[in-house]
C-alpha cells in the first residue's frame, strides 16, 4: 500500500508533465483521430485511456515493427518466447504464450480492421499511417477479444495526387532493408485511388550459434506486401479495399544455458508467419439521416513455431548424451469477420442533440494446431488438434449532448461464443474433445465535460469479457481440465489540457480494474530431465485488481526543439488465488502479477531545423516484473535509448540510427525449471534482448 501512495504521488506531481499522443515537432495543431472507436473523435474527446502514435513518430522513432515503438506507449508489455510481439499485456493483463489448445486472446489487434489478436507478427510498419491504442475493456465496440484493450494499426491510405518513393537500409548485424510505395488516381475525376507497398528486411538476429559456427539461426527475414484501393462512384458511396501478405520467416534460437546472446543449440528453430488477408470496406450516406458502414475481413495465416528443447548438444553433454529434445508447431488459422454498423449521420455535437450506433458482429475462427515433440529425433508426442468457434454480437451506443459542454455516453454489447475443439494423439491415441458455449455482456457509460475548449476531463465506467475455455494434456487435473468466462469492472478519470498557444497538450487518466473469475495461466515441469515436460494451463482465480495511472506530454519548447513524455503507474494484486497447493497459494496472495511492472515511462528530444536536420533521442525505462505465475523470478528494471539523426529536403531524405545505443542487456522473457544434466539443477534461463543496432536509412521521393 505504501508503495501504491507513492506511485500515486508521482503521478499527481507529474500530471502537468503528461500528454496523451507523442506528435512531431510543428505537428500540435494536427488533429489526431481515432479510428478504431464507434464513431471517429479526436484523441482529445475519447472518454478512455488512448494513445495514437502519428505517420512522425513511427518513421524516426521504429525501424521495422510494432515491437520497436511499444515503449513509447504507456503500461503496455508483451512477453517474449518469439521473434516479433504476439503476446501482449495492456495493464498487467494478457497472454504470454499459446502452445495447446484454444486462442483466447485478451488484448485485440488489428491491422487496417483485419483481426489478428494472438497473431500479430505481420504488424511491420513500412508506409503505416497511425497506431492506436486504446487502454481499458472495449466491450461496446470489440467484445471478448479486446478486455484489456486494444491496438489498431493503419496503413496509409491511397490519395488522389500521384506518389512514388524508395528506401533502403542497411546497418550491422548483416542489417539490410529496401521498400518501395507507388499510388495516385486512377481516373481523371479523382473518384479512384490507389496505392501499392513492397518491403523486405533482414537481419543476423543478435545471436551467435558457437556450436554451429552461425550468427543467423535468430535472424529476420520479413517482406510486405500491400495493396489498397478507394473508389468513390457516387457523392454517398465509398468503397474501400484492402490487400495484404506478410511473410515472416524468423529464426529463433533465443535461449542459451548461461543466459548470453551466444547460443549453443544443435537444432535452432524457427518462428515464421505466412499471413495473406484482405477486408472490404463500404460506407453508404443515406438520405435518412444515416450512414450504413459494413467491413468484411479474410484472414489466412500459416504458422511454424520450433525450438532446441534442451538448449544445447550432445558433444557438451558429454557422457550423459544423447540428451537431445526438440518441438515443432505448425499451425493454420483462418478468420471470416462482418461488422455492419447504422451511424446516426448527428454526432450529438450541439446541444439537445442525440447520436447513436446500432451494429451486429460476426467472427468466425477455425484453427489447426499440430505439436512433434522429438527426443533425439525419435517423436513421443504427435498431437493434431482442430478449434472452431463463431463468435455473434450486437451492440448498439447512444451520445446525448446534454448542454454546449456536457457529453454523455452509454452502450452495451451481447455476445455469444460457441466453439468446437478436437484433439487427438497419434501415438498414444488419447482424445480430447470440447463444445463450450459462453453467452457474455459488457458496455459503457460515459461522462465529458469540457471544461473550456482546451481543457476537458471525462468519466467511465465499463465492463469487459472474456470468453472461457479449456486445457488439454492427461497430465492437466480434471477438475481444470474447463475455466470459466473472465469479465472486468473499470472506472476511469482523465484529463485533456491543450495550452491557448498551442505550444503544449498534455493528457492523464486514473483507473481501478476488479477482475471476477480472472484467468491465469500458469505452467510446472512434470520430469525432470525432460524440457519439454512442460504443461500449460488456465486456472480461474477467484479475484484480481489492477490499478494506476497513465498519462503524457508533447511541448514544443521552441519553433525546433521539442519534448514528449510518456508515463505508466500500475499496481497488481491476485485475491484469492487457489491453486490446490496451500503454500504456493500463501505465496501469489496479494503478489503482483506476471508482466506487469510498477512503472514505464519514455523522453523523447527532438530536433528539426527550417533547413532540413533533424535529430530525435528515445529515452525508454521499464520496471521489473515477475516472469510467471509458477514461480518467483523477475526481470530487472531496465533502460534504453534509441537515436536517429539525419536530413530531409524536398526529395530525398537520410538519417543514421542507432538502437539500444549503449548496448543494454536485460531480460525479455524468463523461466524455472531443470534443464541441465546430469544433476538438473532448477535454474534460471532468460531470453536477453537484442543489442544494439547501428545503421543508415536513405529514401528518395519521385513526385
Amino acid at each position: 500500500m505504501v508503495s501504491t501512495i507513492r506511485s500515486f504521488a508521482r503521478a499527481a506531481a507529474a500530471w502537468p508533465l503528461l500528454l496523451a499522443a507523442p506528435v512531431h515537432a510543428g505537428d500540435l495543431d494536427e488533429v489526431l483521430v481515432v479510428t478504431s472507436r464507434l464513431r471517429e473523435v479526436t484523441v482529445d474527446s475519447v472518454p478512455a485511456s488512448a494513445t495514437v502514435l502519428p505517420r512522425a513518430t513511427v518513421e524516426r522513432a521504429g525501424l521495422q515493427h510494432f515491437g520497436d515503438l511499444m515503449s513509447l506507449v504507456p503500461n503496455l508489455n508483451w512477453a517474449s518466447g518469439t521473434a516479433r510481439p504476439r503476446y501482449f499485456q495492456l495493464r498487467g493483463i494478457g497472454e504470454l504464450e499459446q502452445y495447446q489448445g484454444a486462442p483466447n486472446p485478451s488484448v485485440g489487434f488489428l491491422i487496417d480492421d483485419i483481426d489478428f489478436s494472438g497473431v500479430a507478427m505481420p504488424a511491420t510498419t513500412y508506409d503505416v499511417e497511425q497506431i492506436e491504442v486504446l487502454r481499458g475493456p472495449q466491450g461496446t465496440a470489440y467484445g471478448a477479444n479486446a478486455l484489456a484493450g486494444l491496438i489498431s494499426v493503419r496503413t496509409r491510405e491511397p490519395q488522389p495526387v500521384f506518389e512514388a518513393r524508395g528506401d533502403l537500409t542497411a546497418g550491422d548485424h548483416g542489417t539490410r532493408g529496401a521498400g518501395g510505395v507507388v499510388g495516385g488516381p486512377l481516373d481523371a475525376a479523382g473518384t479512384a485511388a490507389f496505392r501499392l507497398v513492397a518491403q523486405h528486411f533482414e537481419s543476423d538476429g543478435f545471436r551467435h550459434n558457437a556450436f554451429l559456427g552461425r550468427d543467423d539461426t535468430n535472424g529476420y527475414d520479413e517482406d510486405t506486401l500491400r495493396a489498397r484501393l478507394r473508389w468513390a462512384p457516387r457523392d454517398d458511396l465509398v468503397i474501400g479495399l484492402t490487400a495484404m501478405q506478410v511473410v515472416i520467416d524468423d529464426g529463433y534460437d533465443a535461449f542459451a544455458i548461461d543466459n548470453s546472446r551466444t547460443t549453443r543449440s544443435d537444432h535452432p528453430g524457427v518462428d515464421q508467419q505466412r499471413s495473406a488477408a484482405g477486408a472490404v470496406h463500404v460506407e453508404y450516406t443515406g438520405a435518412a439521416g444515416y450512414t450504413l458502414r459494413s467491413v468484411t475481413t479474410l484472414g489466412d495465416s500459416k504458422i511454424a513455431y520450433s525450438f532446441d528443447g534442451d538448449w544445447g548438444n550432445d558433444a557438451d553433454w558429454g557422457s550423459y548424451a544423447p540428451y537431445d529434445y526438440t518441438s515443432r508447431f505448425d499451425r493454420r488459422r483462418r478468420t471470416l469477420s462482418e461488422d455492419l454498423r447504422l451511424v446516426s449521420r448527428t454526432a450529438a455535437d450541439v446541444a439537445g442533440t442525440v447520436g447513436w450506433i446500432a451494429g451486429a458482429y460476426v467472427l468466425n475462427v477455425d484453427e489447426r494446431n499440430d505439436q512433434r515433440d522429438d527426443e533425439s529425433g525419435v517423436p513421443y508426442r504427435l498431437l493434431t488438434s482442430r478449434y472452431d468457434a463463431t463468435n455473434l454480437a450486437l451492440y448498439g451506443e447512444v451520445d446525448w449532448r446534454a448542454s454546449a459542454r456536457t457529453r454523455l455516453s452509454v452502450g452495451a454489447r451481447a455476445e455469444r461464443r460457441s466453439a468446437d475443439y478436437d484433439d487427438r494423439d497419434a501415438l498414444d491415441g488419447q482424445t480430447t474433445a470440447f463444445s463450450p458455449t459462453d453467452t457474455m455482456w459488457g458496455g459503457h457509460a460515459s461522462l465529458a465535460f469540457d471544461a473550456t475548449d482546451r481543457h476537458r476531463w471525462y468519466l467511465t465506467l465499463s465492463r469487459g469479457y472474456k470468453a472461457g475455455g479449456f486445457n488439454i494434456g492427461a497430465a492437466v487435473p480434471a477438475d481444470r481440465r474447463e475455466y470459466d468466462p473472465e469479465s472486468l469492472w473499470n472506472l476511469e478519470a482523465g484529463l485533456a489540457w491543450r495550452a491557448p498557444d498551442g505550444r503544449w497538450s498534455s493528457r492523464g487518466s486514473f483507473f481501478y480494474m476488479r477482475r471476477g473469475s480472472q484467468q491465469v495461466a500458469t505452467s510446472r515441469q512434470l520430469v525432470p530431465g525432460d524440457p519439454l515436460s512442460y504443461v500449460f494451463y488456465t486456472d480461474n482465480a477467484a479475484r484480481g485488481e489492477n490499478y494506476g495511472f497513465e498519462g503524457s506530454l508533447d511541448w514544443a519548447v521552441t519553433s525546433r526543439f521539442g519534448v514528449a513524455a510518456t508515463l505508466g503507474l500500475l499496481e497488481t494484486a491476485y485475491i484469492g488465488y487457489r491453486t490446490g497447493d496451500p503454500l504456493r497459494d500463501a505465496a501469489l496472495e496479494g503478489r503482483e502479477q506476471a508482466h506487469a511492472p510498477q512503472y514505464q515511462y519514455s523522453l523523447s528530444l527532438r530536433y528539426q531545423d527550417p533547413k532540413g536536420w533533424f535529430a530525435r533521442a528515445d529515452l525508454q525505462g521499464v520496471d521489473d516484473f515477475y516472469f510467471d505465475t509458477s514461480h518467483e523470478q523477475r526481470a530487472p528494471a531496465h533502460a534504453v535509448v534509441n537515436l536517429r539523426v539525419g536530413y530531409a529536403g524536398a526529395r530525398w531524405s537520410a538519417s543514421l540510427f542507432a538502437r539500444n545505443l549503449f548496448d543494454e542487456s536485460y531480460a525479455m522473457r524468463g523461466f524455472f525449471f531443470e534443464n541441465e544434466p546430469p544433476d538438473f539443477p532448477k535454474k534460471r534461463y532468460v531470453q536477453p534482448a537484442d543489442g544494439r543496432l547501428v545503421g543508415a536509412t536513405l529514401a528518395y521521393v519521385f513526385q
